[in-house]
């Protein structure tokens, strides 16, 4: 070798510009090709800015994951609910640890729309006209399906009956937590009878006979394991919930103040005291009493 000749990396020694894909299918005139199989141009077609500003892009496609990203959380929820009310915690322990992965995608997320500066929103807001994430009809779903219930909460898709019914059907069913709480009954402890046959269309109310049960989950975990793993997968779930709605407070925060929100909403002061809402009151509760 030429002692002006560079040392070189001999794992980095130049190859066949087809190596490792010469094989692939290139020719996809007559089959079924990623884009096909994922329509992508439905997809990426879905993005239709209206105020002409560079940032609105940035919004929509915010939004458009967050709701693809609820369409696979609900997806999980909807099956681990039934396992739950089957008696089949296992495979509902994966699904539900799936659904936390979930919302920390979301959170997660929030970080990317908070490059989005005041003055930046100020340009497109008006574009927006009063569409609002108060109206998503998933994010709605996964509350009821949590347990956060309020008739009310049905008015802004009234203007889509489909919309409307789906959503007043899971307002009447029980909840996640409520299948969890009549499978403690099922497995012989003690629930007050009016818990288990309760107003599904209520929000989830503290009751003391679910903790007496619970608390006894928690006293001797090796006797109710799987009831342990499904007292802290919720556990987690409203962790990662709550840092989901505090991650958008502070980034509505951060981008509008106090402003109204463009749905109607007192914005961020609305956004604070959902901060306040508990899903499961009573796995809370029983750690002051262990």
């Amino acid at each position: 070798m030429n002692e002006d000749t560079p040392p070189t990396c001999p794992f980095n020694s130049p190859r066949p510009a087809s190596e490792g894909w010469h094989d692939a299918k290139l020719d996809f005139s007559k089959s079924m090709s990623y884009g096909d199989y994922l329509q992508l141009d439905t997809l990426l077609a879905a993005q239709k800015p209206l105020s002409g500003e560079h940032d609105e892009m940035l919004f929509i496609i915010q939004h458009h994951t967050s709701e693809l990203w609820m369409k696979l959380a609900l997806h999980e929820l909807r099956a681990a609910l039934l396992c739950v009310r089957n008696d089949e915690l296992d495979p509902a322990f994966k699904m539900l640890s799936r659904v936390k992965r979930i919302f920390e995608q979301i959170v997660t997320g929030w970080n990317v729309l908070a490059t989005l500066t005041p003055s930046d929103y100020t340009l497109m807001r008006g574009s927006l006209g009063s569409s609002s994430g108060f109206q998503s009809h998933q994010y709605r779903e996964i509350e009821f399906r949590l347990g956060n219930k309020n008739e009310q909460m049905l008015k802004p898709h009234a203007h889509r009956p489909e919309l409307h019914d789906a959503l007043a059907t899971v307002l009447a069913e029980p909840s996640l937590y409520d299948e969890a709480v009549r499978l403690l009954a099922r497995r012989g402890f003690e629930i007050d009878a009016a818990r288990l046959e309760r107003d599904w269309t209520g929000p989830t109310v503290y009751d003391a006979t679910v903790e007496a049960a619970w608390l006894a989950v928690y006293r001797e975990p090796r006797r109710y394991w799987d009831l342990y793993q499904l007292a802290e997968d919720l556990v987690d779930i409203e962790d990662r919930f709550r840092q989901w709605r505090f991650r958008h407070v502070t980034t509505v925060e951060r981008i509008i103040g106090f402003k109204t929100g463009t749905g109607g909403t007192s914005g961020a002061t609305y956004l604070r005291k959902m901060l306040d809402v508990v899903l499961f009151p009573e796995l809370w509760q029983l750690r002051t009493q262990l």
